[in-house]
């Protein structure tokens, strides 16, 4: 049952949105240059190296990734150049975006904060997930895919600190429950779109809850739902192979299938 709360909240939030009034997080600025970087097409790997090596933590970061059971090839690699130089540049790009936005996954409230750290925990488990789906059904870019599980959840955040400053709210999960799941899609895509993503990512938020999409091909939204799906306990599922995003996928075709173990092992790719 919706609350009067609820709807208020909820009327308060998608008139902000309908009059671009609502406040919505920025890209971090290192994100900025990454990408402003990359639309390049001369960029060097080591011009690209310079910009990310501003950032220590980013640097690790991407240096852990290149160095994870999915991407790990015979040699481990420990400098920032040779990671690039593996990945190549637009994958740099977007794994690198996508690592930086969790910069912006903080709350002053000690109840924001945590729900803000399971978010972004869920969005990297959705990114290994989606990105080895791509990998392995031959269908979209897996360092797009990756991003895409990144930011599907990233209209989560201008609700949660609107939250913040609404102790009314912040002391009914329930309601705030319902009013993340009603809108943040919408949210999201808003967000995306703000950021200048393409299409095929700022869609993502809007369409991969719809489990009875119907489309000619696959995209990043079908992508985002099925990993979504694997990331529950295997009793919360559906039966994934009656899914239109299944279907699309191809995912009954996977030569071998893709095993519980695995499931494990790409989740903890970006963790």
């Amino acid at each position: 049952m919706i609350t009067t709360l609820a709807e208020t909240v909820q009327n308060d939030l998608l008139e902000a949105i309908e009059h671009d009034s609502l406040t919505l997080p920025t890209l971090p600025e290192v994100a900025l240059e990454i990408r402003r970087a990359a639309e390049d097409s001369e960029i060097s790997v080591s011009a690209l190296s310079r910009v990310i090596g501003r950032d220590t933590a980013l640097s690790a970061r991407l240096i852990k990734v290149v160095n994870s059971p999915l991407l790990r090839r015979h040699s481990e690699v420990t400098s920032l150049h040779t990671a690039i130089t593996r990945l190549g540049v637009n994958y740099t790009s977007n794994l690198a975006t996508g690592l930086v936005i969790e910069q912006i996954f903080n709350a002053r409230s000690p109840a924001v904060e945590r729900t803000m750290r399971e978010c972004w925990a869920t969005s990297v488990a959705v990114a290994g997930l989606a990105y080895e789906l791509s990998r392995r059904t031959h269908k979209l870019k897996p360092d797009q895919a990756a991003l895409a599980g990144m930011v599907h959840l990233i209209g989560m955040l201008p609700i949660l600190t609107y939250a913040e400053d609404h102790n009314d709210l912040l002391a009914d999960p329930v309601c705030l429950n319902h009013i993340i799941d009603n809108i943040h899609p919408l949210i999201g895509s808003k967000i995306l779109r703000s950021w200048d993503f393409p299409r095929a990512l700022a869609d993502v938020p809007l369409f991969h809850l719809d489990v009875q999409r119907e489309q000619a091909a696959a995209d990043y939204a079908d992508l985002v739902q099925v990993a979504s799906l694997l990331n529950r306990p295997l009793e919360q599922r559906p039966t994934l192979n009656k899914l239109p995003a299944w279907q699309r996928l191809g995912m009954d075709d996977l030569d071998p299938p893709l095993l519980s173990s695995e499931v494990q092992q790409a989740k903890a790719f970006l963790a």
